[in-house]
């Protein structure tokens, strides 16, 4: 029960307040308990049914947790505490593998493109009544997505591949409502579920991808969306190949009024081919981020979908920010109108570290995980400790906490800041750091 803090407020939205303000405060601790409804309604002086709606609004917004009889307790990890919190912050000598950035050196240089961009601004300002999509990015963005066999349909820009799901969510759940969601998995989106005010429901997965029978689990517990990641999963690089895509596809046929949201996450930096499972739901969304190929500060993202969902994110969008930057969106549509990526030598950059820090693993009798991407996931025994030991060798690794909701202790790496000579060094770092690992799934 409470210690010291008290609890305050005459009306719903006070008393939500109080405990929402004591939580970010660290006033009141994850695990503890809240009073029940009658107890804390008789100390203010007001009805249960108030204390009750405070309650309810705590829990859709991610604050609490309600166990039955067991009452409510604040939140093991509240909304208040993003997963970017948890992090290790490198000192001067240590080596930060941590970041999940991609390497600047793969990374186009921009000036080209922008001075393009101001060019066509200067000579056709975007003023207010302007499409919210740029007519030629639109066109580029339909091809790619043909030629990669996703299926028709409109096409919207979001301020990044986050806020393309955030709206997505957005335009058909209410608080309360359940998402599957990847465990491990992306950890701002993991802090972005209860924010919203709904509930995760993770769902195992191995190299290939969400497993079916866990993805047909979630569904049938009540899951009304599912967040899932094409390519380059984020922190464990899985892929999903053809015969995996058959499977969930299947599955999802048994469950067509869920929202179907697919994160092609390695577009333009892994060389796997994309297997889309978007399409057999009635509302679906694909979203394609630009950050890691050309940059995280340009802070734009494509997506297609079924029209409902389309159009209920674009009115909204109407209604708030208006539109993503043209001056982005044509410097956009320059980078790939000059191809000024080269996917395959991208991939093959990264492909290549990050294999040779897989293979220096497996030739340490240590099974870690790393199909596609910039990431390796390295499931650990104790990860508190292993993060620990790491740091005084001299690494600085991301803490699986970050990124798990029911699966076991792991760390990241990312292998974009290190060249082929480093991988040898930081296998033997973690060898020593872990002594033994489990293998197999995630789960």
């Amino acid at each position: 029960m409470l210690g010291e803090y008290r609890i305050e407020g005459r009306r719903a939205a006070d008393i939500s307040a109080s405990v929402e303000r004591a939580v970010g405060a660290g006033e009141l601790a994850p695990g503890e308990t809240l009073p029940p409804v009658r107890e804390l309604a008789a100390e203010l002086g007001v009805n249960p049914n108030t204390v009750a709606s405070a309650y309810r609004a705590l829990r859709d917004r991610g604050v609490i947790e309600t166990a039955g009889r067991r009452g409510s307790r604040v939140r093991a990890r509240p909304a208040s505490a993003p997963r970017d919190l948890i992090r290790v912050e490198a000192p001067e000598g240590v080596r930060d593998v941590a970041t999940g950035n991609p390497d600047p050196a793969l990374l186009p240089p921009l000036g080209a493109a922008l001075a393009a961009a101001a060019e066509r601004a200067a000579a056709t300002p975007t003023l207010y009544g302007a499409p919210g999509v740029d007519p030629e990015l639109e066109r580029l963005a339909r091809a790619a997505f043909a030629a990669d066999g996703v299926p028709d349909g409109p096409i919207a820009v979001t301020s990044g591949s986050l806020d393309a799901i955030e709206r997505a969510l957005d335009a058909h759940l209410k608080p309360g409502d359940a998402v599957a969601v990847e465990d491990p998995g992306w950890g701002s989106l993991l802090d972005l579920i209860p924010a919203l005010g709904l509930r995760a429901v993770p769902v195992a997965l191995d190299d290939d991808g969400p497993l079916p029978g866990e993805v047909d689990r979630a569904l049938r517990q009540g899951a009304r969306a599912i967040v899932i990641t094409a390519r380059a999963q984020n922190p464990t690089g899985a892929a999903i190949g053809a015969a995996r895509a058959r499977e969930l596809r299947a599955v999802l046929s048994r469950h067509p009024q869920a929202l179907l949201i697919e994160d092609d996450h390695g577009h333009g930096i892994v060389d796997i081919p994309l297997r889309p499972v978007v399409g057999g739901t009635a509302h679906w969304v694909l979203v394609r981020s630009v950050a890691k190929a050309y940059g995280p500060d340009l802070r734009l993202a494509v997506f297609t979908g079924d029209t409902v969902t389309v159009d209920r994110v674009r009115g909204r969008l109407r209604l708030g920010p208006g539109w993503v930057s043209h001056l982005l969106q044509h410097a956009v549509v320059e980078l790939w109108r000059t191809e000024a990526v080269d996917a395959r030598a991208v991939a093959a950059s990264y492909g290549r570290r990050r294999d040779a820090l897989v293979r220096a693993l497996r030739a340490r009798g240590i099974e870690a995980r790393g199909r596609s991407g910039m990431n390796v996931w390295l499931p650990v025994p104790d990860e508190t400790g292993v993060v620990a030991r790491l740091l005084q060798a001299g690494w600085a690794v991301a803490p699986g906490a970050r990124f798990r909701l029911a699966s076991p202790p792991g760390v990241r790496v990312t292998i974009s800041p290190m060249g082929a000579r480093e991988m040898e060094r930081i296998a033997d770092a973690l060898a020593s750091a872990t002594g033994w690992v489990p293998t197999g799934r995630y789960d």
